[in-house]
Order: structure tokens, then C-alpha cells, then sequence
């Protein structure tokens, strides 16, 4: 039985709906907005976030969404029928928020639901470099996921290599392809001979950058450019490993026959999110732990998402709060 196959036909009762913005400043004069959809039935509510980064799509959405002709009786698959018209974004904060009603509906924890057993999630914290010394004081034992940039000198390079907690180097070569500056190939040589087991992602590939990572493909992974299994099969080669974003899978049968295909083709997996700001963030975690818990995932406590350093934060591996739903109703 496919892991979809095993929620599909949960019952499903919405009597209605609302929406809650969201809003946190995430770098100094930089506010980050989402929204949360709420589905509601049988004394229960389910929670989604829509992680859509555009301010205007956000407060559009929050000022016009809530009108959809959602109520009535449901299946997990009945009602990922009606998003299929959304954006990836839009139709992820319904169809997670249909899924969290469904199983706390049932009184199921999505474990349960899919017969599998949750383990604590070792993650990683993503950060700018500059803020890593500061993190490391307060906790010496965090890991990293860092993007590499032309402030990579070599001074800075081998300050890193030498704490010993990258586990992730992340070129953003989807992104700076089409946008930013072109790739580098020095950079690129410098990073990945310094950290020579941390994964590679999303390197942007052209011939002098893949000559210099040739080497090391078994450690190229990749994150933007995946949004269902297909995806995968257009990759230059096969991988060895691969960052999953749920948000960016939109229907929740996209991203669980894309775990299948992954584990059938041998595919490790490690989990990314899309700066979180609610319920989105213990989800994220709650796939990680079903999934693939230990491994460099990106899924930290959003206390770790601040502008400064704060005591009393939760360690990795993350225990997570058991309940029905789908995952606890916010990260620790």
C-alpha cells in the first residue's frame, strides 16, 4: 500500500473556515507576513500556513480568500480534488490544514495514520555566517546549513572548517542563476575542499563549476527545482540525496508518492522549510521525524529564526509533543 493510499479516505467534516495573518520581523526592517488557514468541524480545528514570500499575494489572500464553498462532508482525497486550481503554496496551507482536521477528527497523530514510528528530529540551523560565532557560544553543539557568498574568504572559510559544524553548504544556483551573480567557480572549489563531508545543494551547473564539482557528485544534493518525482528523473544525474520542501509539493499525494519513489530509488532525504511562522513549522518537523529524522534537517525551532541568540532553547534531536494532528500545534 502506497503511503498516500493509507490517509486518503479519511473522513473529513468542515463546517467552515477563517483566516489568520501572521506577521514577524525576521532581519532588522524586514517583516516576513503568512497566513494561517483554519478548517473547522466536529469541535475540531485543522491548521495550515500559506508560506507565499509576496506581501501583496498575502494581504490579497487575507482580504479576498475567504470565500471558497469548502463546507460539507470530505476525504482527504475528495477535498485535495478541490485545491487543484491553487497555487502550490495556496493548495499546501488547505490540504495541511484538511489533513490536521482529518486525523484530529479521528484522534490519529499522522504516525499513526501511516503506521510508522516518530523518532526525535536531528536538525540544523540555517543562518548567516556572520551570526554562526554568536550562535555557537550560546550552543556549541549547533550544526549549520550556511549559503556561501563572496564574504567567503579564505579567513572566513577556515574559521568554519575549523568548528567543525557545517553540515550543508547551500550555492542557491537556481535562484542566483536566473537573478543574482554568476556562479563562481574559485568559490565553489574553496568551499567544497574545505568541507569535505557536507552536502552540496543546489549547486548551478556550468562548465567550469562542473568541473570543479565533478568529484564530489555524490555529495550534490538538490532543493528548488523539486516539486514532485518527476523532477527528480529530469536531474543531470541521479542523486544520492535530496532537500524536501513540502510547501513546494502543493497536494499532499504529490509529496507522499514522492517519499515512495525516494525510497524505492534509495534516495536519502533531509527536510527544508520556507521560514515557517506557525503551524507550518511543526509540521515540517512532524514529516521530518516519520521520514527521515536523523539527518541535516532544516527544521529548527523558530527561536533559532531571531535576530539574536536567546537562552533556554529546544536541543537537537527535537522531542516532539505527541497528539492527534498533524504534528503538535506549534514547534518547541
Amino acid at each position: 500500500m502506497s503511503t498516500y493510499d493509507r490517509i486518503r479516505s479519511l473522513p473529513l467534516r468542515i463546517d467552515g473556515y477563517r483566516l489568520e495573518p501572521l506577521a514577524r520581523e525576521v532581519a532588522r526592517g524586514f517583516t516576513l507576513k503568512r497566513t494561517v488557514v483554519v478548517l473547522y468541524g466536529r469541535g475540531e480545528e485543522g491548521r495550515g500556513e500559506e508560506v507565499d514570500y509576496e506581501v501583496e499575494r498575502q494581504e490579497r489572500f487575507q482580504e479576498h480568500g475567504g470565500e471558497l464553498p469548502l463546507a460539507g462532508e470530505h476525504t482527504i482525497d475528495s477535498f485535495s480534488l478541490l485545491q487543484a486550481g491553487q497555487t502550490e503554496y495556496r493548495r499546501w496551507a488547505f490540504e495541511s490544514a484538511a489533513l490536521d482536521l482529518a486525523l484530529r477528527q479521528a484522534g490519529l497523530t499522522l504516525a499513526d495514520a501511516l503506521g510508522r514510528e516518530p523518532h526525535p528530529v536531528r536538525f540544523v540551523v540555517s543562518t548567516r555566517v556572520a551570526n554562526v560565532g554568536r550562535w555557537l557560544e550560546s550552543y556549541p553543539e549547533l550544526r549549520f546549513k550556511l549559503d556561501p557568498g563572496k564574504e567567503w574568504t579564505d579567513e572566513v572559510i577556515a574559521t568554519l572548517a575549523a568548528a567543525g559544524r557545517v553540515d550543508t553548504v547551500d550555492f542557491k544556483g537556481v535562484f542566483r542563476g536566473e537573478f543574482g551573480a554568476p556562479p563562481d567557480p574559485d568559490l565553489y572549489e574553496r568551499v567544497v575542499a574545505a568541507f569535505p563531508e557536507a552536502w552540496i545543494e543546489d549547486p548551478f551547473l556550468v562548465s567550469a563549476t562542473a568541473a570543479v564539482l565533478e568529484p564530489h557528485r555524490e555529495r550534490i544534493t538538490w532543493d528548488a527545482a523539486i516539486h514532485e518525482w518527476s523532477d527528480v528523473e529530469a536531474l543531470p544525474f541521479p542523486p544520492r540525496c535530496l532537500n524536501s520542501k513540502p510547501s513546494r509539493f502543493g497536494s499532499v499525494k504529490r509529496l507522499f508518492d514522492f517519499y515512495d519513489a525516494c525510497a524505492e530509488h534509495g534516495i536519502a532525504l533531509y527536510g527544508g522549510g520556507q521560514f515557517e511562522l506557525g503551524p507550518g513549522r511543526a509540521q515540517i518537523q512532524a514529516l521530518a521525524s516519520i521520514f527521515h529524522a536523523d539527518a541535516p534537517n532544516d527544521v529548527a525551532p523558530s527561536g533559532y529564526n531571531v535576530l539574536e541568540p536567546a537562552a533556554g532553547l529546544a536541543r537537537s534531536p527535537l522531542e516532539l509533543n505527541a497528539g492527534p494532528g498533524f504534528g503538535p500545534r506549534s514547534d518547541t
